[in-house]
């Protein structure tokens, strides 16, 4: 009689070697971005609660920690500038502009700097613009106004890659306008083109001293994304893609795997998925208290995002990306 074998696939995960031959999802330090916070506000690194071993660095403790990250083969970084005065609407750039002169004067071409932009760190009410007199209404048109005269400062000083984080309306193309209008037509654009209101966010607000404020407009759902319409985030993702960015990014990205899914289908760009301080900080709280291995448990996150198709993946672990992959075992 002849002998009938039920189907299996066990085979394929019978060891180490044979999983990692026949694994589709290969995740690598290179496509890794570290997010840095510069505060001018203080004098020594501060720890950042939740954030493992990021700290808001000055501008010479910087400096130590991209060293100490090169080591790594972490060579990609997304800056966060904290500056110390706040306004309602005339803003001074130039701390940010100094951040990055700084780094690219000691690193040259062998780091690559993107900078958040946005004026939640600027604003005296924690906003991601200017607000009418009632603060009721954070104003689309001043606000890009504003924006693109950042970018143009970043650029001159080094940046390779403005990152607008505010989500007004075009401000891309105002932005790609500024840049190419003034010789800088070879710095890239990474748009937090679907950000989410989210109440993941806590860390990083701590970080950046930008938790909204204002007596009258109280979050930011006004201009940030809905979680309850994922239609309107892929729709302005492709509307950014239009205007001239170049990369597309999902903010947060551990909870919006079906945003980033989505939006592969649709565009060609790359994708680059924010791992955000709330996202992170629980996973550091479940290896805290032992439920679960830290690094395990990152990187399983980490797989998890390009499985769902993110070409880039921004985490506060990036700079331990290197060690932590090539010891992984699934």
């Amino acid at each position: 009689m002849e002998q009938k074998y039920p189907l299996t696939y066990r085979r394929l995960r019978t060891g180490a070697a044979i999983r990692e031959l026949t694994a589709t999802v290969k995740l690598s330090h290179k496509n890794f971005i570290q997010p840095l916070f510069v505060d001018e506000t203080i004098t020594t690194p501060q720890p950042l609660n939740g954030l493992g071993d990021v700290r808001s660095e000055t501008l010479s403790s910087v400096l130590h920690t991209v060293e100490n990250a090169l080591k790594n083969e972490c060579n990609k970084f997304l800056i966060f500038p904290v500056p110390a005065h706040k306004h309602a609407s005339a803003f001074d750039f130039s701390f940010a502009g100094k951040i990055f002169a700084t780094i690219k004067n000691e690193f040259g071409s062998d780091v690559w700097l993107a900078s958040d932009v946005c004026l939640c760190s600027y604003t005296v009410h924690g906003h991601c613009g200017i607000l009418n007199d009632a603060h009721t209404k954070l104003l689309n048109d001043p606000t890009v106004k504003q924006l693109a005269a950042y970018a143009h400062i970043l650029a001159q000083n080094g940046a390779d890659c403005i990152a607008p984080s505010d989500m007004m309306d075009g401000r891309i193309a105002a932005i790609r306008k500024e840049l190419d209008a003034n010789g800088f037509d070879d710095i890239s654009i990474m748009s937090y083109a679907a950000k989410f209101s989210s109440q993941f966010y806590g860390p990083f607000r701590d970080a950046c001293s930008s938790a909204p404020q204002a007596h009258g407009l109280k979050d930011r759902k006004t201009y940030q994304m809905s979680p309850l319409n994922p239609g309107n985030a892929i729709a302005s993702a492709l509307r950014d893609e239009s205007e001239g960015a170049d990369i597309l990014m999902v903010k947060p990205a551990a909870f919006y795997t079906d945003v980033i899914a989505s939006l592969k289908q649709k565009t060609t760009l790359p994708i680059a998925a924010y791992h955000v301080s709330g996202e992170f900080a629980a996973v550091e709280a479940l290896a805290e208290k032992g439920f679960c291995d830290r690094i395990a448990a990152h990187t399983e996150v980490w797989a998890a995002l390009q499985r769902s198709g993110a070409d880039i993946i921004i985490s506060y672990a990036s700079q331990h990306a290197k060690d932590w992959l090539q010891d992984i075992n699934y």
